[in-house]
């Protein structure tokens, strides 16, 4: 009975802790899009800008506002 509830516990375990590492991964890349997004992606369009990129900065910029405009609040892309 002993090992029966042992290994009742530890596949228990198993899928709790494989829930939580499922969460991890999609929190890390939540929070990778929205560093992206928010930093990244403006610092590279300002780099582009200062050094004398505007054809490559310009277009660039045109997707990202439509993709925002497209996109949905609260909706993956």
């Amino acid at each position: 009975m002993i090992m029966l509830l042992t290994m009742l516990f530890m596949i228990c375990m198993f899928g709790f802790v494989g829930k939580l590492i499922g969460f991890a991964f999609e929190f890390s890349w939540s929070m990778i899009k929205v560093l992206f997004s928010v930093v990244f992606l403006p610092i590279i369009l300002i780099a582009l800008v200062f050094g004398g990129l505007l054809s490559i900065a310009f277009p660039i910029l045109i997707v990202a506002i439509i993709i925002s405009l497209i996109a949905k609040e609260g909706k993956e892309v």
